[in-house]
């Protein structure tokens, strides 16, 4: 990382974007209390990510990319469980999950094992236990990678449903550059920088096509972080394990 600097607003939709190895992986583990950073500081909800890294870690909710769901336990006690690693108090999170389980429309599945779920019923299950503990800030880190083009399209009709719902701050990562398109603002970041942070129809505007072509958001990501395939290493899985091992302490 080198010295980079930005804000996501209250309620704002806000994605990160880069290539492999760009740094996403490093900001967000440093967001999310599962790493330090070596100088600077960080915020989330108005506390410091390493002073206060209990309140942090109560105003966040994460979604990995790989499934972290225990496939050998039913929806209900799958969420039932993460309340326990948060402490809430039993009676409150059954309503919490009762409210949720309808509200992701998986209620009439709530004493099924996960296993025997759709993929998109699992994604769903997982943004609706990001949710449980009523988090500031939503991590959704590649939501909708894996799933077929209907149950990403129905993904993101959730996630519009959900923000309105919740009136929580949505922070995403996604190689899907489309679906960044209805952000609030994108960050997109590169070898450890911010490379350009705006709205999409701002960032368009700062390439021009010959022959007056409107550019994509994919012209301006390419434009800004070139056509170089990248490596990045680590996984969403021991990112989702980490966490769930230190909220205990």
């Amino acid at each position: 990382m080198n010295d980079i600097s930005f804000e996501v607003k209250k309620g704002e939709f806000f994605a990160f974007l880069g290539p492999n190895g760009a740094g996403k992986t490093t900001t967000i583990k440093i967001l999310c209390t599962l790493n330090r950073q070596s100088s600077g500081y960080a915020f989330i909800n108005g506390y410091d990510n390493i002073k206060e890294k209990q309140n942090v870690r109560k105003s966040i909710g994460l979604v990995f990319q790989d499934p972290t769901l225990d496939n050998d336990l039913t929806v209900y006690e799958n969420l039932m469980f993460h309340a326990e690693l948060y402490g809430m108090e039993k009676n409150l999170a059954k309503e919490r999950i009762d409210y949720l389980l309808n509200f992701i429309e998986l209620y009439n599945f709530k004493n099924k094992l996960v296993k025997f779920l759709s993929g998109g019923m699992k994604r769903r299950l997982e943004v609706g236990r990001g949710l449980l503990h009523s988090p500031a800030v939503l991590f959704l880190d590649e939501p909708t990678v894996g799933l077929d083009i209907q149950t990403r399209i129905n993904m993101w009709d959730f996630i519009d449903k959900l923000r309105d719902k919740e009136k929580i701050t949505v922070f995403l990562t996604t190689h899907y550059i489309e679906e960044a398109e209805n952000c609030d603002r994108i960050a997109i970041i590169n070898e450890g920088k911010i490379a350009a942070i705006d709205s999409p129809s701002n960032l368009k505007n700062l390439i021009k096509h010959e022959g007056g072509e409107i550019p994509t958001l994919s012209d301006v990501f390419i434009y800004m972080v070139g056509k170089e395939i990248r490596n990045e290493a680590g996984t969403s899985t021991d990112r989702m394990r980490e966490f769930s091992r230190i909220i205990k302490k």
